[in-house]
């Protein structure tokens, strides 16, 4: 059986789990029901209903080039379960304009408290800093959550097919966008890229990371870029290393790319995005795409 390490109290990998997924998606039920006790639905959805909508800015930041090259959403993450304390002197402001002086076409901040050492604050000061659009990374299981996400006036957020029986995906795509709130929807498989189309997902993100075992795999990318309906915004999710990987599944594709751990353990989050950026433009494939959504021939899509 596939086992993934859970973060100890030190935030280093604890014992193995046999779903990691199923873990973390049991303690943000429980987190959330915390904290509707504390500010009840009614009065979170008052202050909600206080912040403008976004309508569309993240969407329309993954789908039109604005500057040569892939468009990237660099991530402010401080933990993972995988490889604990990423950046002990985490300082997600301060990560975030790096990125958007680098060229990040979007910001994703991790909101989830106890593996990633997340928080809505965290969320909320990056998007009083900076400019361009703000996904919610988390795991979002209800109504709630996106209520606190439009209080805190993100542009989007991540609904996780794995984590969710497809009514319940379909019903919070639907209350996520009735908010004004874009909606990046996440699949590994060919089964719950039909769950996500029906769902009437518009933002596709393919992780490579399973995150019931946390074994990465580039190829889940590879393998679904031609089933993507055109017109699908698509983005691919996690394992992302290289100029190459980026160049390759551009021609595959994919509109833009969610980076987060290449960065973090970088001394310099935004520089190391502005170098990954700067390789792509200088980075030829060689990789054959005659039947792919995209037929360009060896140049990054822009």
């Amino acid at each position: 059986m596939n086992t993934a390490m859970l973060p100890g109290p030190s935030g280093s990998p604890g014992p193995p789990t046999a779903d990691l997924l199923a873990t973390i998606v049991a303690a943000t039920r429980r987190i959330v029901e915390v904290r509707e006790q504390r500010e009840p639905l009614s009065a979170l959805a008052a202050r909600a209903d206080s912040q403008d909508a976004p309508r569309g800015r993240f969407r329309t930041a993954l789908a039109e080039a604005v500057v040569p090259g892939p468009r990237i959403i660099a991530e402010c993450k401080r933990r993972s379960p995988s490889r604990g304390v990423l950046r002990p002197d985490y300082d997600p402001v301060a990560i975030a304009l790096g990125y958007e002086k680098a060229g990040a076409a979007a910001v994703s901040v991790l909101t989830e408290p106890t593996f990633f050492d997340g928080a809505l604050d965290h969320l909320q000061a990056v998007r009083s800093a900076v400019g361009i659009p703000v996904l919610r990374k988390d795991f979002v299981v209800s109504e709630y959550q996106l209520l606190e996400a439009r209080a805190a006036r993100a542009d989007a957020v991540l609904l996780i097919v794995a984590a969710l029986d497809p009514r319940a995906l379909a019903a919070l795509h639907a209350r996520a966008l009735a908010l004004g709130l874009d909606v990046l929807v996440e699949v590994h498989s060919a089964d719950e890229l039909t769950v996500a189309i029906d769902a009437g997902a518009q933002i596709v993100g393919v992780n490579n990371r399973n995150l019931r075992t946390l074994e990465v795999d580039v190829t889940a990318s590879e393998t679904l870029a031609a089933r993507m309906p055109r017109g699908m915004v698509t983005v691919s999710e996690s394992g992302l290393k290289t100029a190459e990987d980026l160049v390759r599944l551009r021609q595959l594709g994919y509109d833009a790319f969610l980076i987060g751990e290449r960065f973090m353990t970088e001394k310099d989050p935004g520089g190391a995005l502005q170098a990954l950026l700067r390789d792509c433009l200088n980075t030829k494939d060689t990789k054959d795409t005659k039947d792919t959504k995209d037929t360009k021939d060896t140049e990054v899509k822009t």
